[in-house]
């Protein structure tokens, strides 16, 4: 009883005269969030470097069994030890992805097209309660700023963003791009800005070669890059570097690590590029070196 502690012979500590320290966040744009979405975003954003390396391996949702993921288990359960964050689907997530492997998980909530019909005709296709259920630290759509069905995916963004919000879960846009779209700097700048505008809490996005650093700062939350197609291992690290260079947040990969010769490997160099700052060429060495290891 608070009686009984008065009378007690007790020391008590009120620290008067020292002030509280208010820290701000160390993420872009994230100061002002709720304490749930500030601790799901310290899982994917490491606190130490302010970055990340997303795994991505959703793409057999609009295109089946991918090159180099047609057995999910052999291919990706090596990697998740390597990986800060898992991009993938609840089916995936459920099916083959251990529960006990600690990852945080971006989970894919779009649905409705392949790669057979137009790819932009999508709809919000999980629910938030199983978002919850799967423990999600991000949940993401696509955004086809643009495209034929510009005003539907930036709807179901919206609206995953609001039930995201309601149970403190970030959000993740893609920014997607079609095919008659140019991959430059304006176009970028534009379906970032327009994902951070309606609320999202971090967006990925391709990198451009020329005024990407325009893209980075012209969007008021963190982006990361897509990894797309399969490309040389000098130039898909030199892409990172370049990115990171030029204010993005981190890289979200798949093709270019699933389908390198030694996927693990690469994944191992991909984070060097972004968490301890090494140069395209010192990364591509300690791929070959890991390669050279297992062969």
């Amino acid at each position: 009883m608070p009686e009984a502690d008065d009378k007690a012979n007790v020391t008590r500590n009120y620290g008067i005269g020292i002030p509280v320290e208010t820290e701000g966040f160390f993420l872009k744009a994230s100061n002002n969030l709720d304490w749930g979405m500030k601790d799901r975003l310290s899982r994917i954003f490491n606190p130490k470097t302010g970055h990340t390396v997303m795994l991505a391996f959703d793409h057999g949702y609009i295109m089946g069994p991918t090159s180099g993921l047609e057995r999910l288990d052999l291919s990706v359960n090596p990697l998740v030890p390597y990986a800060d964050v898992l991009m993938c689907t609840r089916g995936a997530l459920r099916a083959v992805i251990p529960p006990d492997s600690g990852k945080p998980v971006c989970l894919r909530c779009s649905a409705g097209a392949t790669v057979l019909k137009e790819l932009s005709n999508e709809v919000v296709g999980v629910a938030i309660e199983d978002a919850v259920r799967l423990n999600a630290s991000a949940i993401t759509v696509q955004a086809y700023i643009g495209g034929e069905h510009e005003r539907e995916t930036i709807g179901n963004l919206c609206k995953i963003i609001n039930a995201g919000n309601r149970y403190g879960i970030p959000t993740l846009a893609v920014t997607a791009v079609g095919r008659e779209m140019a991959r430059d700097a304006r176009y970028l700048s534009l379906a970032c800005r327009v994902c951070a505008e309606v609320g999202a809490h971090f967006v990925k996005t391709y990198f451009c070669a020329e005024d990407f650093e325009k893209v980075t700062a012209s969007c008021p939350i963190p982006c990361v890059i897509a990894g797309g197609k399969k490309i040389p291992e000098l130039d898909a690290l030199q892409m990172a570097r370049n990115a990171i260079d030029q204010g993005a947040h981190g890289v979200d990969m798949g093709r270019n690590i699933f389908q390198a010769d030694d996927p693990v490997a690469m994944l191992k160099a991909v984070r060097a590029v972004v968490h301890d700052g090494e140069p395209a060429e010192k990364a591509l060495d300690l791929y070959q070196t890991l390669k050279s290891e297992k062969g």
